[in-house]
């Protein structure tokens, strides 16, 4: 087993992960779940807004460009719902319009740019945690 498939934290962490593309959605999924993660998925904005008013996350990761409501509009209103993921929310994006780098900067989140590595993208997502540490640092053993 590798270190990032033998990751547990003390507490589930659960991630919200936001793109419109099936096979993104699905290896975010695999890939973060290996890494001890509990992940939720939803291929639109719709879908993200309504796990969200039902539903606590520590973090989410995001698609700016999804169709149905714009990875901005979706942050605003997760952010409203869910105050803390104004600074817990990962942006993917395969470009960065004008107003996706105003976004970003002024939220101070951080974002990856596609096409990307799991491996950065889960980093990415473990510097978002909120500090519940992990199970195996409780113990007292090494990573």
């Amino acid at each position: 087993m590798t270190e990032t498939e033998d990751v547990m934290y003390a507490e589930p962490v659960r991630v919200l992960v936001v793109d419109d593309e099936p096979a993104i959605c699905r290896a975010l999924t695999i890939a973060l779940t290996r890494a001890g993660f509990e992940v939720v998925a939803a291929q639109s904005g719709d879908a993200a807004l309504s796990v969200l008013s039902s539903q606590h996350v520590d973090v989410m990761v995001i698609d700016l460009r999804i169709p149905d409501t714009r990875g901005d509009v979706v942050f605003e209103l997760a952010a409203a719902t869910q105050p803390h993921l104004r600074h817990q929310t990962l942006f993917m994006t395969g470009d960065i319009s004008e107003r996706a780098y105003k976004l970003i900067l002024s939220c101070k989140c951080p974002s990856i740019r596609k096409p990307f590595e799991l491996k950065e993208l889960i980093g990415a997502v473990e510097t978002l945690v909120p500090h519940r540490g992990r199970a195996r640092d409780a113990r007292g053993q090494s990573a």
